[in-house]
């Protein structure tokens, strides 16, 4: 039996999460009210039921009742009734966006501001998310990429990592990513853009990664680049840190940067991360001069 509880934040992608798993196969059950989760346990881990894949989802949504999620989940604990916990979040600006483009109010503050509402509840889910099985930062994701994190865990059984990188590629002359919390300039490196033959190419073809990666300073690069993300990722998740953004910039954003981000996923795909690439402004030039 596989009994999972979906919680997290409001408009972090709960109820399309719970009818994924549905689709998946799992019988699902949205907005349990908490008296009912001991028992709604118990049976789904009867095994003359029918039933050995469960969801069911409990969020703010049960207001002030919510702080007893904390001793129900002992009491599973106790009685030794395996449970996982799947929590979605998304950063503050992205969940005040999902609210104004569907005109619906938070549910802790029917009449209120929607920022007021999210930073009550943050509070009230964080012990929640610190017992938390799987975090997935919806923030950046699509619906599809959402299925794919959601399938990963739940369908495939895969190992999965609460700590998620996103490589970002971009241009400084289109501006430096907002969200970056690493910033990696390789303005140093020669440039594809000058040879004629090459300019139309970004570093997704063979030729620009094979000009890019000639360079010695390039391979230098990256195992110094490598080494430090090294070191520095298993103490980001020391102190809490589960999400960070790597933004690797060159003059375009169309030959160095993607060849860069490009390697450097590569290598740290070997590392037990979860690990998304982003190319931002690839096609950006040619929309410039077309217009």
């Amino acid at each position: 039996m596989r009994f999972v509880i979906v919680s997290g934040m409001s408009g972090a992608g709960k109820s399309i999460a719970l009818k994924m798993l549905e689709d998946a196969g799992y019988f699902c059950v949205d907005n349990l009210p908490l008296p009912l989760l001991q028992e709604f346990a118990r049976i789904a881990a009867d095994k003359t039921i029918d039933v050995d894949q469960v969801a069911v989802s409990v969020d703010a949504r049960s207001g002030q009742s919510l702080g007893r999620l904390s001793g129900e989940l002992d009491q599973l604990d106790a009685k030794k009734i395996p449970y996982e916990i799947l929590f979605l979040d998304a950063d503050n600006i992205t969940l005040i966006k999902r609210y104004k483009e569907t005109r619906r109010s938070h549910p802790l503050v029917k009449d209120g501001r929607v920022e007021t509402g999210i930073i009550k509840e943050r509070k009230m889910v964080r012990f929640i998310k610190e017992r938390a099985d799987y975090i997935i930062d919806t923030t950046k994701l699509l619906t599809r990429e959402l299925k794919g994190e959601l399938d990963k865990i739940f369908v495939q059984n895969e190992t999965y990592s609460n700590f998620n990188i996103t490589l970002l590629s971009f241009g400084f002359k289109y501006g430096i990513p907002n969200d970056a919390d690493l910033v990696f300039d390789v303005r140093f490196l020669p440039n594809p853009y000058y040879l004629p033959e090459l300019r139309p190419l970004t570093g997704n073809d063979q030729e620009i990664q094979d000009y890019v990666m000639n360079c010695e300073e390039a391979g230098a690069f990256l195992n110094k680049l490598y080494d430090l993300l090294s070191f520095l990722i298993p103490n980001y998740i020391k102190e809490g840190k589960y999400r960070l953004v790597i933004g690797v910039g060159c003059t375009g954003g169309k030959h160095r940067s993607v060849t860069i981000a490009n390697q450097l996923y590569d290598r740290l795909s070997e590392l037990p991360y979860s690990l998304r690439l982003e190319h931002r402004d690839t096609g950006k030039d040619a929309i410039t001069k077309a217009l």
